[in-house]
This record gives C-alpha cells, sequence and structure tokens, in this order.
C-alpha cells in the first residue's frame, strides 16, 4: 500500500468542515518558584482545525508540540491567548467526554489486564456493561491483543502499551481524537494499521490531532500541517501545497525500448538544460518493501509469539451498526436447529402403501366382546397401579389426604 492510498480522497469533508479547534494569539510562558520567566513554550500560535481533518503538530524535541497538545487539553492554562474546543472551553467537564487522548507515555494501571483496563476508561465515560464489553472486545481485535487480553499491563512491552493506549483513547468512539507519538515503540506493523485506523477514523468525519517528529507518519495521513520551531509556527498548510516543487516535472512511465528513450530524451533535452534531466528507476519505500516481505511470510503461515497484527477496524468506530444481542442470536440458531431437524426429520419422501380393502373393512366393523388376553390384562393391571402410586405421591406433595 502506497501513501496516495493512505491519503483522505480529495475534496473531502476535511476542506469544508465546520472549525473543532480554534487556537488565537495562544501563549505559554513557564515561571519558577519566584514567578520570573523561565521558557516560553508556545509563543502567539494561530491555528484551526476542522471537523473530518487530520492535522499535523511538527516540530524538533521542546519546540511546543506538546505543550500545545494539553493546553487543548485544559492540562495546562494558558499564559495569554484563546482556545476553543467545539465552541466551548478545553475546560468545559460535557466536551471531555468528546475527545479521546493518547498521550506520550502511557499511564496505566499495570496490574489490570487489557480487558480490565478498558472497562475501567469505558466506566469513567458511564458506558453500558454491555457497550463495554462489546467495545473492548472489538478494539482488542483491532490492536492485535486478542492473544494476550489475560496478561498484566505491567507486563507489556512498550509496543503492546501504545496498543493497549490507542485503545484506550477510543473506548468512548470520541469525536476529536488527539495523538502525541502514536507510533513510538510500534513495529512497522503496527505502524501501518495505526496511520490505517487515523484515515478510517477521518473518513467517518472525526477529528485527528496528530503531534510526531516522524516525517513519514505525518506524509501518510495529514491534510494540514503546522511545523514548530522555539514554540513559534514557522509554517502552516495543506501538504500538498508545502511538497510540491512548481520548478520540476516528475514522468513515470513502464519500461521503454533504448530507441524510445533516445527520442524522448532527445525532445525533452532541446527545451530544457541537459544537466537538469535525470534518467534513474523509481524504487518503492522501505515500509513497503517490509510489509510485502512481512505479507508472504505470513501466507507461509509463520508463526510468531508477539502481538499479532490487527484486523478490522472496530465496527462501532467504523459507524456500523451494533451487534445483536445475545438473545436475537440464541433465537436464530434454535430457529436454525428446528428448521434443519425438521427437514432432517421429513427425509425422502415415503413410499406409496398399499391398502388392504378386506382388512379395513374388518376393522369398520363393530368389535365383539372379546376376553382380554393374558399378558394384555397383566399389563393393564400393572399400569393400573402405577397410577394409583403416582396419584398417592402427588397427593402426599400436595398436603391433600390419601383417598
Amino acid at each position: 500500500m502506497t501513501a496516495d492510498t493512505l491519503k483522505p480522497l480529495a475534496g473531502s469533508e476535511s476542506s469544508r468542515g465546520e472549525a473543532v479547534v480554534t487556537v488565537r494569539g495562544l501563549t505559554k510562558v513557564f515561571k519558577d518558584f519566584w514567578g520570573r520567566p523561565k521558557a516560553r513554550a508556545v509563543d502567539n500560535v494561530d491555528f484551526e482545525v476542522r471537523r473530518g481533518e487530520v492535522f499535523g503538530l511538527l516540530g524538533p524535541n521542546g519546540s511546543g508540540k506538546s505543550t500545545t497538545v494539553k493546553l487543548l487539553l485544559g492540562l495546562l492554562y494558558p499564559t495569554k491567548g484563546h482556545i476553543e474546543v467545539f465552541g466551548h472551553s478545553p475546560r468545559h467537564v460535557a466536551t471531555k467526554a468528546r475527545i479521546g487522548y493518547l498521550p506520550e507515555e502511557s499511564y496505566l494501571y499495570r496490574y489490570l489486564d487489557s480487558r480490565e483496563t478498558l472497562n475501567f476508561f469505558g466506566n469513567l465515560f458511564q458506558l453500558p456493561k454491555e457497550d463495554r464489553g462489546r467495545r473492548a472486545e472489538q478494539l482488542l481485535e483491532m490492536v492485535g491483543l486478542s492473544q494476550a487480553h489475560f496478561r498484566a499491563v505491567g507486563e507489556f512491552s512498550k509496543g503492546m502499551q501504545r496498543r493497549i493506549g490507542l485503545a484506550q483513547a477510543l473506548i468512548n468512539d470520541p469525536d476529536l481524537v488527539i495523538l502525541d507519538e502514536p507510533t513510538s515503540g510500534l513495529d512497522p506493523i503496527g505502524c501501518r494499521e495505526v496511520k490505517d485506523l487515523i484515515i478510517a477514523l477521518a473518513r467517518r468525519g472525526k477529528t485527528v490531532i496528530l503531534s510526531s517528529h516522524l516525517l513519514a507518519d505525518v506524509q501518510d495521513v495529514c491534510d494540514r500541517v503546522v511545523i514548530y520551531y522555539g514554540g513559534k509556527v514557522q509554517a502552516m498548510g495543506p501538504l500538498g501545497e508545502l511538497l510540491a516543487k512548481p520548478d520540476s516535472i516528475q514522468i513515470t512511465t513502464p519500461t521503454l525500448s533504448r530507441g524510445t528513450m533516445e527520442k524522448v530524451l532527445e525532445i525533452i533535452r532541446a527545451d530544457s538544460d541537459v544537466n537538469q534531466v535525470r534518467v534513474d528507476t523509481p524504487t518503492q519505500n522501505l515500509e513497503s518493501y517490509f510489509l510485502d516481505v512481512v505479507q508472504r511470510a505470513r501466507v507461509a503461515a509463520a508463526e510468531t509469539s508477539g502481538a499479532m497484527s490487527g484486523a478490522r477496524v472496530a465496527a462501532y468506530l467504523r459507524g456500523e451498526g451494533e451487534q445483536k444481542p445475545a438473545s436475537d442470536r440464541i433465537l436464530e440458531r434454535l430457529t436454525v436447529g428446528t428448521a434443519q431437524s425438521q427437514s432432517a426429520a421429513a427425509g425422502p419422501a415415503a413410499p406409496t402403501e398399499t391398502i388392504d380393502q378386506q382388512k379395513l373393512a374388518a376393522l369398520a366393523r363393530p368389535a365383539e366382546s372379546a376376553p382380554a388376553p393374558a399378558s394384555a390384562a397383566a399389563s393393564a393391571a400393572t399400569a393400573s397401579a402405577d397410577l394409583k402410586q403416582a396419584n398417592e405421591k402427588l397427593s402426599g406433595l400436595l398436603g391433600k389426604p390419601k383417598e
């Protein structure tokens, strides 16, 4: 899969959605014990993030990315400036229920397993028990931890902790997802799955803010980016415009014969500087090659004891209908079983029976009174005794006197 296939569709909702996050003149100055300015982490920053958009925060370490994220979440108070999230202050309690956050370092209860962790965070959002269980199952399958859900989170590697951290950030089906270095510690397969998930969320109309210093990840998924340095915005805009080189053109063709190549180069060199014309073979990036090798190994049924690659994006995150209740599934199974048993019992068509008319006439005549055979009389006596005994036991259970 190439970066082009990962990118959101052109003209998508990200280009016309309403503003979800609005930042104007945002400034954050950290002070020392005596109130003296110590560091200006964010300096007069302006930007907007629209609905359905994947917005990237880029910059070297210490440039103000994580500080901006904490200001958007209401974890820090700005020194100066204005922030709105869904039209409210970041400290608005009801707004926080619409946000999912994956911090740079996940803080999880180390003695809980994966299911208990997701159940705990789902309970914080007051999700019904059935929804918590269903979503936890889908999320664990999505992040590739369904085989390790009984292990304590404290035993997880850093990559597995990022996976469960991503799952807890999505347990409430948020409208705004803020991811701070989401692919840190993940293998290339996990990185690609996270990028696929981000694109799936954006196509459903959710907003994603991605803070990362891994430029390849940002380039694959982001619509627009802002580049920080020294707490200030140094560049901002759509990736297509920022990365375009208007003074050069790239042409990609199938393999051509030598004669055709010489003709093409002759035409091109006639209108341009010979030193600026370059012919080489296009190459795929290392990530695509790595994933192709792993896919071939997976087809060959190679086993691994690590985290499994996740399956499809969780159904509730894709906006699909909820699964049928267990009672409905049981009824369907019982109905299918009954229909199958009836069809099996019916079997092939029974052969046509021949009717003996003489026996039928004899049976139609009134039966003559005759003494019952000895065996029949004995059977009738036994049945009468059993019935009497059953009546006596029933009467005793009901508390009635025996007759």
